[in-house]
């Protein structure tokens, strides 16, 4: 805020010391006001000495418009003027305005003087000048092109004098005519000319930077006589006259009033108002008569006509084209065939009201446009005329005969004529019938109806088709006629939608009669069966169940259904079906499970698609209490039959019973050949399931023969410290006490000798050991070079280190170690231990 303050001070306290009338004190001047657009212009600014004493000096600035402009050189004149002088290298503006502005005290500026420069080219020369006598103003007017913008104000100027000859000299100049601003033409009245006297002419364009003048003209002006345009006409033919030809016109004109005592030659353009049509012309039209005939046209086609006039033998200019006319050049007379078809209806024994339709078809590409239609009635002998019955631009009329006319004829005419009549004779239905009719739809906007030709083959034949019921509409039904009467059937496009009904009338036309009318029913395009009948529970019981449903009646024009389809699901969501015949409405479904809940709906199918019914849930009837029990029954006697048939084939077995009861080797029979072997993989011993947590699983080997004593090569001399190995011996598993497992040997050489134990247990962490026995009995001796089945070579070489020391224990006689160091428990597999290493 202080800031602004005191910048507000400053600005008034300067404008203050300002003379009153600065802005009066300083003038521009300009080397030239008006230069070529893009020459340099030299402008000074002076400001006056009583102006100028200002302290500090002010600055004189320069712009022009708003654009501050550079190179401005100040200087102090003798006389103690200031002075500003500028120079504008390009001026690009062809018009702008310069200022000169003092600057003094900060950023105050004060405007001193302004000037308008403007910029652009000296007029260029004119061109086709141009001048015609016309004779209705009764003057010389002449016209000429400018050429481009000199972007300055310019003046045209039409001068002219009279002379002889070629204009070689001038005898007497005629008055300048200036041309209005912005107009390229001017005239000369028809008193400053002389008849038949030539005369130079030019224009003379004239602006600011130059002047420049058009080529001279010498002419006579009665030589260069415009015609006004005539006026165009169409004759129309008279009532008595004969018509004009097809593609023909009359035509007509008339010439102005200034012009009618002046020799002339005219000619005609036309056009016809079809897309891209050229012009043609029509030269010279006759000079005498104001009438020509125009032929050689298209019949009934519209057409735009002009025509012109020029002075004719003695020079001149034409004249403009006329306004526009517009005709249709006359038509031919209808050449086409009428097909017809009609109803009749008795109004009492001696009328009948007949309503005929008609339908034109083009014999020719060009056979002429139909204005309407005349209907007659066969000519009578007292009037000797036909009485007309109808006139009209419709395709169909109805009117009144007496019961004996049976023939009327039928004419189209336009203005060139009527067409060849076509009778019409009402013939009785006493022709043979068609047979197999029939029709299918092609796509949804056709239908193809067929038929099996009559004999004798008709002439031809009528095919009627419109909306068939529930709202059939009688009066605006499509029909043709064929009249090749070999073919079997014909494609029905016209006026045919999708998912209608339509009714198809067929009728066989002969020299002299007409066939029956044979009727059916179609659509373009089916939908799905729109009704499927309701199913309906019959009977139900346990285990199958009877629906029933009441066929729905065939509807006009539907195709039939071809089956239907019965689903029914239970609540497991497992679905079933069955494919039925039309012919049926019933079914049973079997193999249904009592008590549950079904869900059951019929699809009827037709060649069109399919569609399903409502749906029908049902419950089967629960097992009453009696056939229950009776089941029951039968499944506990079948389980007890089940059961004591595998208790016996269990115990009868004699794999079965080596489980449950083991078979223990008499020792008296048992051999050690015969015992290794039958230790397999497949026939291993299962040990006991012991669930005492204090006891452990006790194997115990039992010799079971002795033989004769033979001393080992690894045996001690006084047997202590092992026990005696008998030749053969068979394994058997049992749970006892492990210090019972080797007792003190016995002073028979008959009794059972325990060799050895296994300790072990599942729940151990470290691996099973074995208890050797101190016994007389010897071990394996005597080794073969080929080792029998039963004896192990990696025993054989086992170091005698690699036992197992003695217990510390005193009280017993074995000697414990790992069990994989026991020679004869390489056939012994303990089940359910862990740990072995695989024992």
């Amino acid at each position: 805020m202080a800031g602004l303050a005191t910048w507000s001070l400053t600005t008034a306290a300067l404008i203050a010391l300002l003379p009153p009338s600065l802005e009066e004190c300083g003038h521009i001047s300009l080397s030239d006001r008006v230069v070529r657009l893009g020459d340099p212009v030299t402008a000074s600014c002076i400001i006056s000495w009583n102006c100028s004493q200002l302290n500090p000096e002010p600055e004189i600035l320069w712009k022009l418009e708003s654009e501050l402009q550079p190179g401005g050189r100040q200087q102090r004149l003798p006389d103690g003027a200031l002075q500003s002088s500028i120079t504008l290298p390009h001026l690009n503006h062809t018009r702008a305005r310069l200022s000169c502005y003092l600057h003094w005290g900060g950023s105050y500026l004060q405007i001193l003087d302004q000037a308008e420069l403007q910029a652009g080219y000296p007029p260029p020369a004119p061109y086709n000048l141009s001048c015609h006598m016309n004779l209705t103003a009764s003057s010389l007017i002449c016209q000429w092109e400018p050429g481009p913008d000199p972007h300055l104000p310019t003046n045209f100027t039409l001068k002219s004098f009279k002379s002889r000859g070629k204009c070689q000299t001038q005898e007497k100049p005629i008055p300048d005519c200036v041309a209005e601003a912005r107009q390229n033409h001017c005239s000369i009245p028809r008193k400053h000319l002389t008849l038949y006297q030539t005369i130079g002419i030019w224009v003379q364009a004239e602006n600011m930077l130059g002047t420049s003048l058009s080529p001279q003209l010498c002419f006579d002006p009665m030589d260069l006589v415009k015609l006004k345009p005539p006026i165009l006409r169409a004759l129309e033919p008279s009532p008595g006259g004969v018509p004009a030809l097809p593609g023909c016109l009359w035509l007509s004109w008339e010439t102005h009033n200034s012009s009618w005592f002046i020799r002339k030659k005219c000619e005609l353009r036309y056009q016809p108002r079809l897309a891209e049509a050229s012009w043609a012309l029509v030269t010279p039209l006759p000079s005498k008569s104001l009438r020509h005939e125009l032929c050689g046209l298209l019949p009934a086609t519209a057409y735009i006509l002009q025509m012109r006039c020029v002075r004719w033998p003695l020079p001149g200019h034409w004249s403009d084209w006329s306004p526009s006319l517009e005709r249709t050049a006359t038509e031919r007379a209808p050449n086409v065939r009428l097909d017809t078809r009609w109803r009749q209806r008795q109004l009492d024994p001696r009328t009948v009201e007949v309503q005929l339709f008609w339908k034109p078809r083009l014999l020719e590409e060009d056979s002429g446009q139909i204005q309407g239609y005349l209907v007659s009635g066969r000519p009578s002998a007292q009037a000797g005329a036909a009485p007309l019955l109808c006139n009209t631009a419709a395709l169909d009329c109805t009117f009144r005969l007496p019961s004996e006319v049976r023939e009327v004829a039928l004419v189209a005419y336009n203005t060139g004529g009527t067409s060849q009549p076509t009778p019409v004779v009402f013939m009785e239905s006493r022709g043979p019938p068609l047979a197999r009719l029939h029709a299918v739809a092609r796509d949804p906007h056709s239908i193809w109806v067929g038929w099996e030709p009559p004999s004798p083959r008709p002439q031809g034949y009528v095919i009627e088709w419109g909306l068939g019921p529930p709202s059939p509409n009688t009066s605006n039904r499509n029909w043709r006629v064929e009249h090749n009467g070999n073919i079997a059937g014909t494609l029905l496009q016209e006026d045919v939608k999708p998912f209608e009904l339509y009714e198809i009338t067929v009728k066989a036309l002969y020299q002299d009669a007409m066939g029956p009318s044979q009727n059916i029913y179609a659509y373009s395009q089916e939908k799905d069966p729109p009704r499927v009948p309701e199913l309906h529970l019959k009977h139900i019981a346990k285990t199958w169940a009877q629906l029933e449903w009441v066929p729905e009646p065939p509807e006009l024009g539907k195709s039939p259904l071809t089956h239907y389809t019965i689903f029914w699901t239970n609540a497991q969501n497992r679905s079933f079906s069955t494919v039925l015949n039309t012919s049926v409405s019933d079914v049973i479904l079997h193999d249904l499970e009592p008590a549950s809940l079904y869900h059951v709906h019929l699809m009827a199918t037709s060649r069109a698609g399919a569609a399903n019914s409502t749906g029908l849930t049902l419950v089967t009837l629960a097992l009453e209490e009696s056939e229950l029990h009776i089941l029951l029954g039968m499944f506990g006697l079948l389980l007890f039959l089940t059961s004591l048939c595998g208790t016996a084939w269990f115990c009868c077995s004699p794999s079965r019973k080596t489980h449950l009861w083991p078979s223990v080797p008499d020792p008296a029979h048992s051999s050690l050949g015969s015992w290794v072997p039958t230790i397999m993989t497949e026939e291993a011993f299962q040990l006991p399931n012991l669930r005492e947590p204090s006891m452990h699983p006790i194997a115990k080997i039992t010799v079971l023969e002795e033989d004769e004593k033979k001393p080992g090569p690894w045996e001690t001399s006084d047997g202590s410290g092992t026990c005696a190995l008998p030749t053969l011996v068979q394994a058997y598993v049992l749970q006892g006490d492990p210090r019972e497992a080797c007792p003190q040997p016995q002073s028979s050489t008959n009794d059972q000798v325990l060799y050895g134990k296994v300790l072990g247990s599942p729940t151990s962490p470290g691996p099973e050991d074995y208890i050797r026995c101190n016994s007389t009995q010897p071990l394996l001796g005597g080794l073969t070079p080929s080792p029998k089945s039963y004896e192990n070579l990696w025993f054989q070489n086992s170091p005698l280190g690699a036992q197992v020391p003695p217990s510390p224990s005193q009280d017993d006689d074995c000697v414990f170690g790992p069990l994989i160091d026991f020679p004869l428990l390489q056939g012994l597999r303990v089940h359910g231990v862990e740990g072995t290493g695989g024992f």
